[in-house]
């Protein structure tokens, strides 16, 4: 089978289980919500059948479980507990750990087994699942659940009286096989409503050996069934149109798990109708337009044609410094036009790149709910702005760090019930998740109703693992303290445990985000809850600098992170230290002449390293001259002093790798128009002066 056909059921797959999880959730959250009923069932039909189509069995076999046991519930045989989505669910993530297994090698080596039989269990009455809490329980078979009758049975029946005769098939390899010749073996005089599985599933071989056939009452229907081929056990039960059982007709009882719950033939089911083929087997033709709007693109073939279009980039730039050296008006002519398609193209490419956030975010809402029900908690998770767009390698990279401070939040933020109902908060905690855009950047926050960041526990254990002095912590203001929790190994908890306790959390968080050229922030109320903020820029690689020199050497700047440039008349001194005053903020001087010297920067020309390790600077006195590039508040309050500004350029941005790799205040690195290469700062993490790193 071609890799693009197991490629495009991967995708689907994927998708299905992500929407399957949200619904579900809905579906806990409210019962009776009929349209997450409804999507239940259509993703559960469509992984079915993809499962089956692709003769993956497992697959299809435990959603076709999953299947029956919701049916139960639409047909209110079974009620939504806790327990019972908690066995939904569980069926869910082995169907989710199939796939992956089947992205990894091809052939799915999960277990299924035992989840289908707990199912079944459910479906034949051996268990219930009834509780508000706890794990399934096992019951008297006797008094388990009734006879269900499918909406497309009691459709054919129409309100006449319906029997329901479980059938035990001996089966071999091949399952569907053995499924056909026992359906082609039934008299052609029964009056025959419908099977569960459906026809169409049981020649597919999906079905655990039992099959429920529901007809019209005809004398000795069990005899008759046992007639049929591979028949080797017959169990014959009359029930009233609307379910009710009403007697047990003769015929020998055989043990074994029941689909139970499940469809008719499938009739004019929303799936069907939706997204099924016709009897045929063929698709279903619409009166719409048919032309194709979409096409899938491997993400390899998109990864070449981005680093294609950053090599154009590249040449274009160094392409406009020759042409900008003559006096070739028609070689110019051509140059704008070269950048106009170039940059069209560029933005094309980009924009292709782009994913909306909710790719990440979609899996959440199942990841706080299995948090809150294991720590016995009631939260609730609100997410907005989830169609905001990032490209793919940084959607891809902060899916991580954003599962950490969710797991921070439910863990560490928010309060057992009994807590916040003493503290006189509502038992439910809430986390807000939201997404806004801001020019070239998005700003993710996350924000917890919880009890806050204990700023007084953090210093005693800052002071425990020597970070700092005691003094030292004491004279630190709160919003400095909270932002230790992202040191390495730094954590408050007790006691480890699944959830967090090891400290290797918020510290993946702060340097994911620095490498993608963003920044991370904490802030806390205690008693009211934490807020995190992290901003990111919206693509990667394809930037806009400005050109700072020091010390004759030049670097880049991202103009996405500059407010203004300005003179140094307007630096002062407050308290021993050199800032500059912008209504009513004041923006600590960082002298980049004194900071960009411990090795991180190469040598070259008059420019060099200074005998102190610092660059070599041109200027008598800091403050004697030069000029001052004053950051936005929002990346980092602080102004840059340099020798001087030269111009903006758009560049190429590649990250450092080997021992400049986790160089602070560098980001990487550009080629220039004039082929020089040129070191990108990094605001976030630049050093306030020799030796000390940036907040």
């Amino acid at each position: 089978m071609h890799d693009d056909v197991y490629q495009e059921f991967i995708n689907e797959a994927e998708e299905s289980i992500d929407d399957l999880n949200n619904a579900l959730l809905e579906l806990e959250s409210n019962p009776d919500d009929r349209d997450a009923m409804d999507r239940i069932f259509r993703r559960a039909h469509t992984l079915k059948g993809n499962f089956g189509a692709m003769g993956f069995a497992s697959g299809a076999t435990l959603a076709h479980a999953v299947e029956d046991l919701l049916d139960d519930v639409r047909d209110d045989e079974l009620a939504v507990t806790p327990a019972l989505m908690d066995l939904v669910f569980a069926g869910v993530d082995r169907l989710e750990a199939i796939v992956a297994d089947i992205e990894a090698t091809g052939t799915p080596e999960t277990e299924v087994d035992d989840v289908v039989d707990q199912i079944r269990a459910v479906l034949d009455g051996e268990t219930v699942v009834d509780s508000a809490d706890g794990d399934p329980t096992p019951t008297d078979p006797a008094t388990g659940p009734s006879a269900v009758v499918p909406e497309g049975v009691r459709e054919a029946a129409d309100g006449g009286p319906v029997v329901r005769a479980t059938v035990t098939l001996q089966t071999g390899e091949m399952k569907g096989v053995d499924a056909g010749l026992f359906l082609g073996d039934l008299p052609a005089d029964l009056p025959l409503y419908g099977t569960t599985p459906d026809r169409e599933a049981l020649e597919a071989g999906e079905f655990d050996e039992t099959v429920a056939l529901y007809a019209a009452p005809v004398d000795d229907l069990a005899a008759t069934l046992e007639g049929c081929w591979g028949v080797t056990g017959v169990e014959v039960t009359t029930v009233e149109a609307d379910g009710a059982p009403d007697a047990v007709a003769g015929g020998e009882a055989e043990s074994g798990a029941e689909s139970g719950g499940g469809r008719a033939f499938e009739t004019d089911t929303e799936a069907d109708t939706e997204a099924g083929p016709d009897a045929d087997g063929s698709t279903p033709k619409r009166a719409s337009n048919t032309t194709v709007r979409s096409v899938r693109i491997d993400v390899g073939q998109l990864d070449e044609l981005h680093e294609l279009v950053e090599q154009l980039v590249t040449s274009r730039i160094k392409l406009r410094r020759v042409v900008d050296a003559t006096d070739d008006r028609t070689a110019a002519d051509a140059m704008d036009e070269l950048e106009k398609i170039s940059t069209n193209l560029q933005n094309t490419v980009m924009n292709m790149r782009l994913i909306p956030l909710r790719k990440v975010v979609s899996k959440f809402p199942r990841l706080v709910r299995d948090l809150a029900r294991s720590q016995d908690k009631q939260i609730d998770l609100v997410i907005a702005g989830d169609d905001i767009e990032l490209d793919r390698t940084i959607l891809d990279e902060i899916a991580d760090p954003l599962m950490h401070v969710l797991r921070n939040a439910a863990d560490h933020g928010i309060e057992p019930p009994d807590d916040r109902e003493m503290a006189g908060k509502p038992r439910t905690g809430t986390i807000e998740l939201t997404a806004t855009r801001e020019q070239d950047h998005v700003v993710v926050e996350v924000r917890d109703d919880g009890g806050g960041i204990d700023a007084d526990a953090i210093r005693e254990k800052a002071a425990e693992r020597g970070l700092h002095s005691p003094a030292e912590l004491e004279s630190m203001e709160d919003s400095a303290v909270h932002d230790l929790v992202f040191h390495p190994g730094f954590s408050t908890a007790d006691e480890v445990t699944d959830v967090s306790g090891r400290g290797v959390g918020m510290d993946v968080v702060r340097t994911t985000v620095r490498k993608l050229d963003g920044n991370v922030s904490v802030d806390s109320t205690p008693g009211e809850g934490t807020l995190f903020t992290i901003r990111l820029p919206v693509s990667v690689a394809i930037i806009r600098i400005l050109l700072v020199e020091v010390g004759g050497q030049e670097f880049g700047l991202p103009v996405s992170s500059v407010d203004e440039v300005l003179q140094t008349e307007r630096v002062h001194t407050v308290n021993g230290r050199e800032v500059l005053s912008h209504e009513d903020r004041v923006y600590p001087l960082v002298h980049l002449n004194r900071v960009l010297g411990d090795g991180a920067v190469a040598s070259g020309g008059d420019g060099g390293l200074a005998a102190d390790g610092g660059v070599r600077s041109s200027e008598a006195a800091a403050t004697s001259g030069g000029m001052l590039v004053r950051i936005k508040p929002t990346e980092r309050p602080v102004a840059l002093h340099c020798d001087r500004v030269t111009q903006q350029e758009e560049v190429v941005v590649k990250p450092f790798e080997g021992p400049l790799h986790d160089v602070e205040g560098l980001s990487g690195a550009a080629v220039i128009g004039d082929g020089k290469v040129i070191p990108i700062l990094d605001v976030a993490t630049l050093p306030s002066s020799q030796g000390e790193v940036g907040p």
